[in-house]
């Protein structure tokens, strides 16, 4: 269906960026980085300087490719439309799972909000309400979306700077030492625990690649978006997280719910604090609202492109493709009540692992693309040579961030990444076998 919709702007894409990492990212952070201690702080470095780098590749990438797609177009320039698919599935199978992460750390937040202990049916039940009104919202177009997530993503922005900030004023150099090392972990295995929390903070940089065919003039737009909106994340994270552990002791940290909320506690009150925690959810909400876009856009992506199902690449006249998307909800409640537990730190860090995991898969594929896009755009062949430096750090940071996350998380991902590949071989021999035949009947 031809639309008449408007395209986001380059500052509504670089919202939408820092909406995805900071509404979704850093909300939970605290709790699970509180395992490790502060010595996580190492991990933050590494991870920012892994993230900026990224960025900066994917920025090359939104400048020379010549196809569309997002990442799937990347991908495709080095390994075909083998790599088209690879990309855009594995992209789409850790969206699907850390939308689910996200609504779990909302629903987190509302509970502690209003004061309510969840068993796991009930934080389940309440995920999935989250995941279809947010969905649903997006039936309204671009231009909503950016416009709403430009709104919600300061329920986040606000809390996390004032702690970041004003935040100094309690904190103590005592109680953020006595947290540095409480497992007493060797210092590689400190930093590797906490790597893949600190990458999931992250990911969203390249969701400005992923909306490319929803921006206006998406060469310009989407390198600014994507290292503009890496770089504040980056320093925000990292004050933001350290400050917090020098003024809530670190048990309390780890057996919080709400984070963000306890810290006000400990600087305010509880009238302060249940403020926060409001506004945090709504900016998850937000982050939540975009996730679901960008999964929707995906898809249609790559159905537009002949790799997904057509169906997801039918529009209503916002451009929103409904029925791709309940279908997609559909996965989403599934998985939902699947991963359900008693613990929702526990829940939380499964999820976590397993969409980092998987969203590591197309940055690989798309480092290995950048040389080829230089090529073809007519780049000097000096220039990519030196440039291959660092690709090649890039994928080694990839590699080790999937290390990071664990041995169940590797399986998880291999398995869904196998069943992709094995249904686009299967596909490929059918829509094969079926030229084939029409062939034969033309003769």
């Amino acid at each position: 269906m031809k639309t008449t919709a408007k395209k986001m702007s380059v500052f509504q894409l670089t919202t939408m960026v820092a909406a995805n990492m900071l509404g979704a990212g850093i909300i939970m952070l605290p709790t699970n980085l509180a395992q490790v201690g502060t010595i996580s702080v190492l991990s933050w470095l590494v991870t920012a300087v892994g993230a900026l780098l990224l960025a900066y590749i994917f920025a090359q990438a939104g400048m020379f490719s010549q196809k569309q797609g997002g990442m799937g177009g990347y991908a495709e320039h080095r390994f075909g439309k083998t790599g088209h698919f690879m990309a855009s599935y594995a992209y789409s199978i850790s969206l699907i799972i850390a939308n689910i992460a996200i609504a779990v750390s909302a629903v987190g937040y509302g509970a502690a909000f209003f004061g309510v202990d969840l068993n796991a049916t009930q934080t389940s039940q309440v995920t999935i309400v989250l995941l279809w009104f947010a969905a649903i919202l997006n039936f309204r177009g671009n231009r909503f979306t950016g416009r709403l997530s430009n709104m919600t993503i300061w329920g986040s922005i606000v809390p996390v700077l004032l702690i970041g900030t004003i935040g100094w004023y309690w904190f103590d150099p005592s109680i953020y030492w006595a947290a540095w090392n409480p497992n007493d972990l060797p210092l590689y295995d400190a930093v590797k625990q906490s790597i893949s929390l600190t990458l999931w903070g992250f990911l969203g940089f390249e969701s400005a690649a992923a909306n490319a065919d929803a921006v206006e003039n998406p060469k310009k737009n989407v390198p600014i978006a994507t290292v503009a909106g890496t770089l504040a994340v980056a320093v925000v994270y990292i004050l933001s997280t350290n400050v917090m552990a020098g003024i809530v002791p670190n048990v309390d940290l780890l057996n919080s719910n709400a984070p963000f909320g306890l810290t006000f506690v400990y600087m305010f009150n509880d009238t302060i604090a249940n403020i926060v925690m409001a506004a945090m959810v709504i900016s998850c909400f937000g982050a939540l609202l975009c996730w679901q876009f960008t999964l929707s856009r995906v898809f249609k992506s790559a159905a537009e492109h002949g790799y997904f199902p057509k169906i997801f690449a039918r529009v209503n006249s916002n451009d929103a493709p409904v029925r791709g998307v309940l279908i997609l909800l559909a996965v989403e409640t599934l998985l939902t009540l699947f991963t359900a537990s008693e613990s929702l730190r526990e829940q939380f860090e499964i999820l976590v692992n397993l969409a980092v995991v998987t969203n590591v898969v197309p940055y690989v594929l798309c480092i290995l693309a950048v040389p080829t896009m230089m090529r073809m755009a007519g780049v000097a062949e000096s220039r990519i040579k030196r440039s291959n430096y660092l690709f090649g750090i890039g994928v080694l940071y990839c590699l080790y961030a999937i290390y990071a996350c664990g041995f169940d998380a590797m399986v998880g991902s291999a398995v869904a990444v196998s069943i992709g590949l094995v249904i686009y071989v299967l596909r490929k021999a059918w829509d094969t076998r079926r030229a084939h035949r029409l062939q034969q009947s033309i003769d």
